[in-house]
């Protein structure tokens, strides 16, 4: 199995909404877990273990554990510091496009003034290309993902400053 066909797997376990997901094929084991917190997914992990390696990698998992709570007290002190943004929040599971075509700019980018009803972004959901909309006015602050990223319902897209 390549790295292409890897992040495949990770995109599909992604738009799924699974939790966890083991493929164990002749010479290798892959486990892909998503970390949820308060049903958002925050990071995927990749486990990679070779058949021949199964029984001494079976630790493996319980070391990266502390590093996910590691992390959201990093996140802490960045969520005061931007309570006083507006949060642009997936309306839908899919694939998010940040340009209407590959050959064009993006909607929006970091500084770029909106205005209510303006598209900051496409989500692709079926085959169906979905405009998203702003709710409010004011300027991108913070761009939350990248562009042909799979997204989850209600996952933060962009941080805006309606002032």
């Amino acid at each position: 199995m390549d790295i292409r066909e890897i992040q495949n797997l990770i995109k599909f376990v992604a738009k799924s909404g699974a939790t966890e997901v083991k493929l164990e094929m002749d010479d290798f084991k892959i486990t892909i877990k998503t970390v949820t917190d308060s049903g958002t997914p925050e990071a995927t992990y990749v486990q990679h273990i070779p058949v021949s390696q199964a029984l001494p990698q079976a630790a493996a998992p319980q070391p990266a554990a502390p590093t996910a709570p590691a992390a959201a007290p990093a996140q802490a002190p960045a969520a005061d510091e931007s309570s006083k943004y507006v949060t642009i929040k997936s309306p839908i599971i899919g694939t998010l496009y940040r340009k209407p075509s590959p050959d064009k700019a993006p909607f929006v980018e970091v500084g770029s003034t909106i205005s209510k009803g303006d598209v900051v972004c496409v989500i692709e959901a079926m085959k169906l290309f979905n405009e998203i909309e702003s709710e409010v006015s004011g300027k991108i602050v913070k761009v939350l993902v990248d562009d042909a990223s799979p997204v989850e319902f209600d996952q933060p897209l962009f941080l805006v400053d309606p002032s």
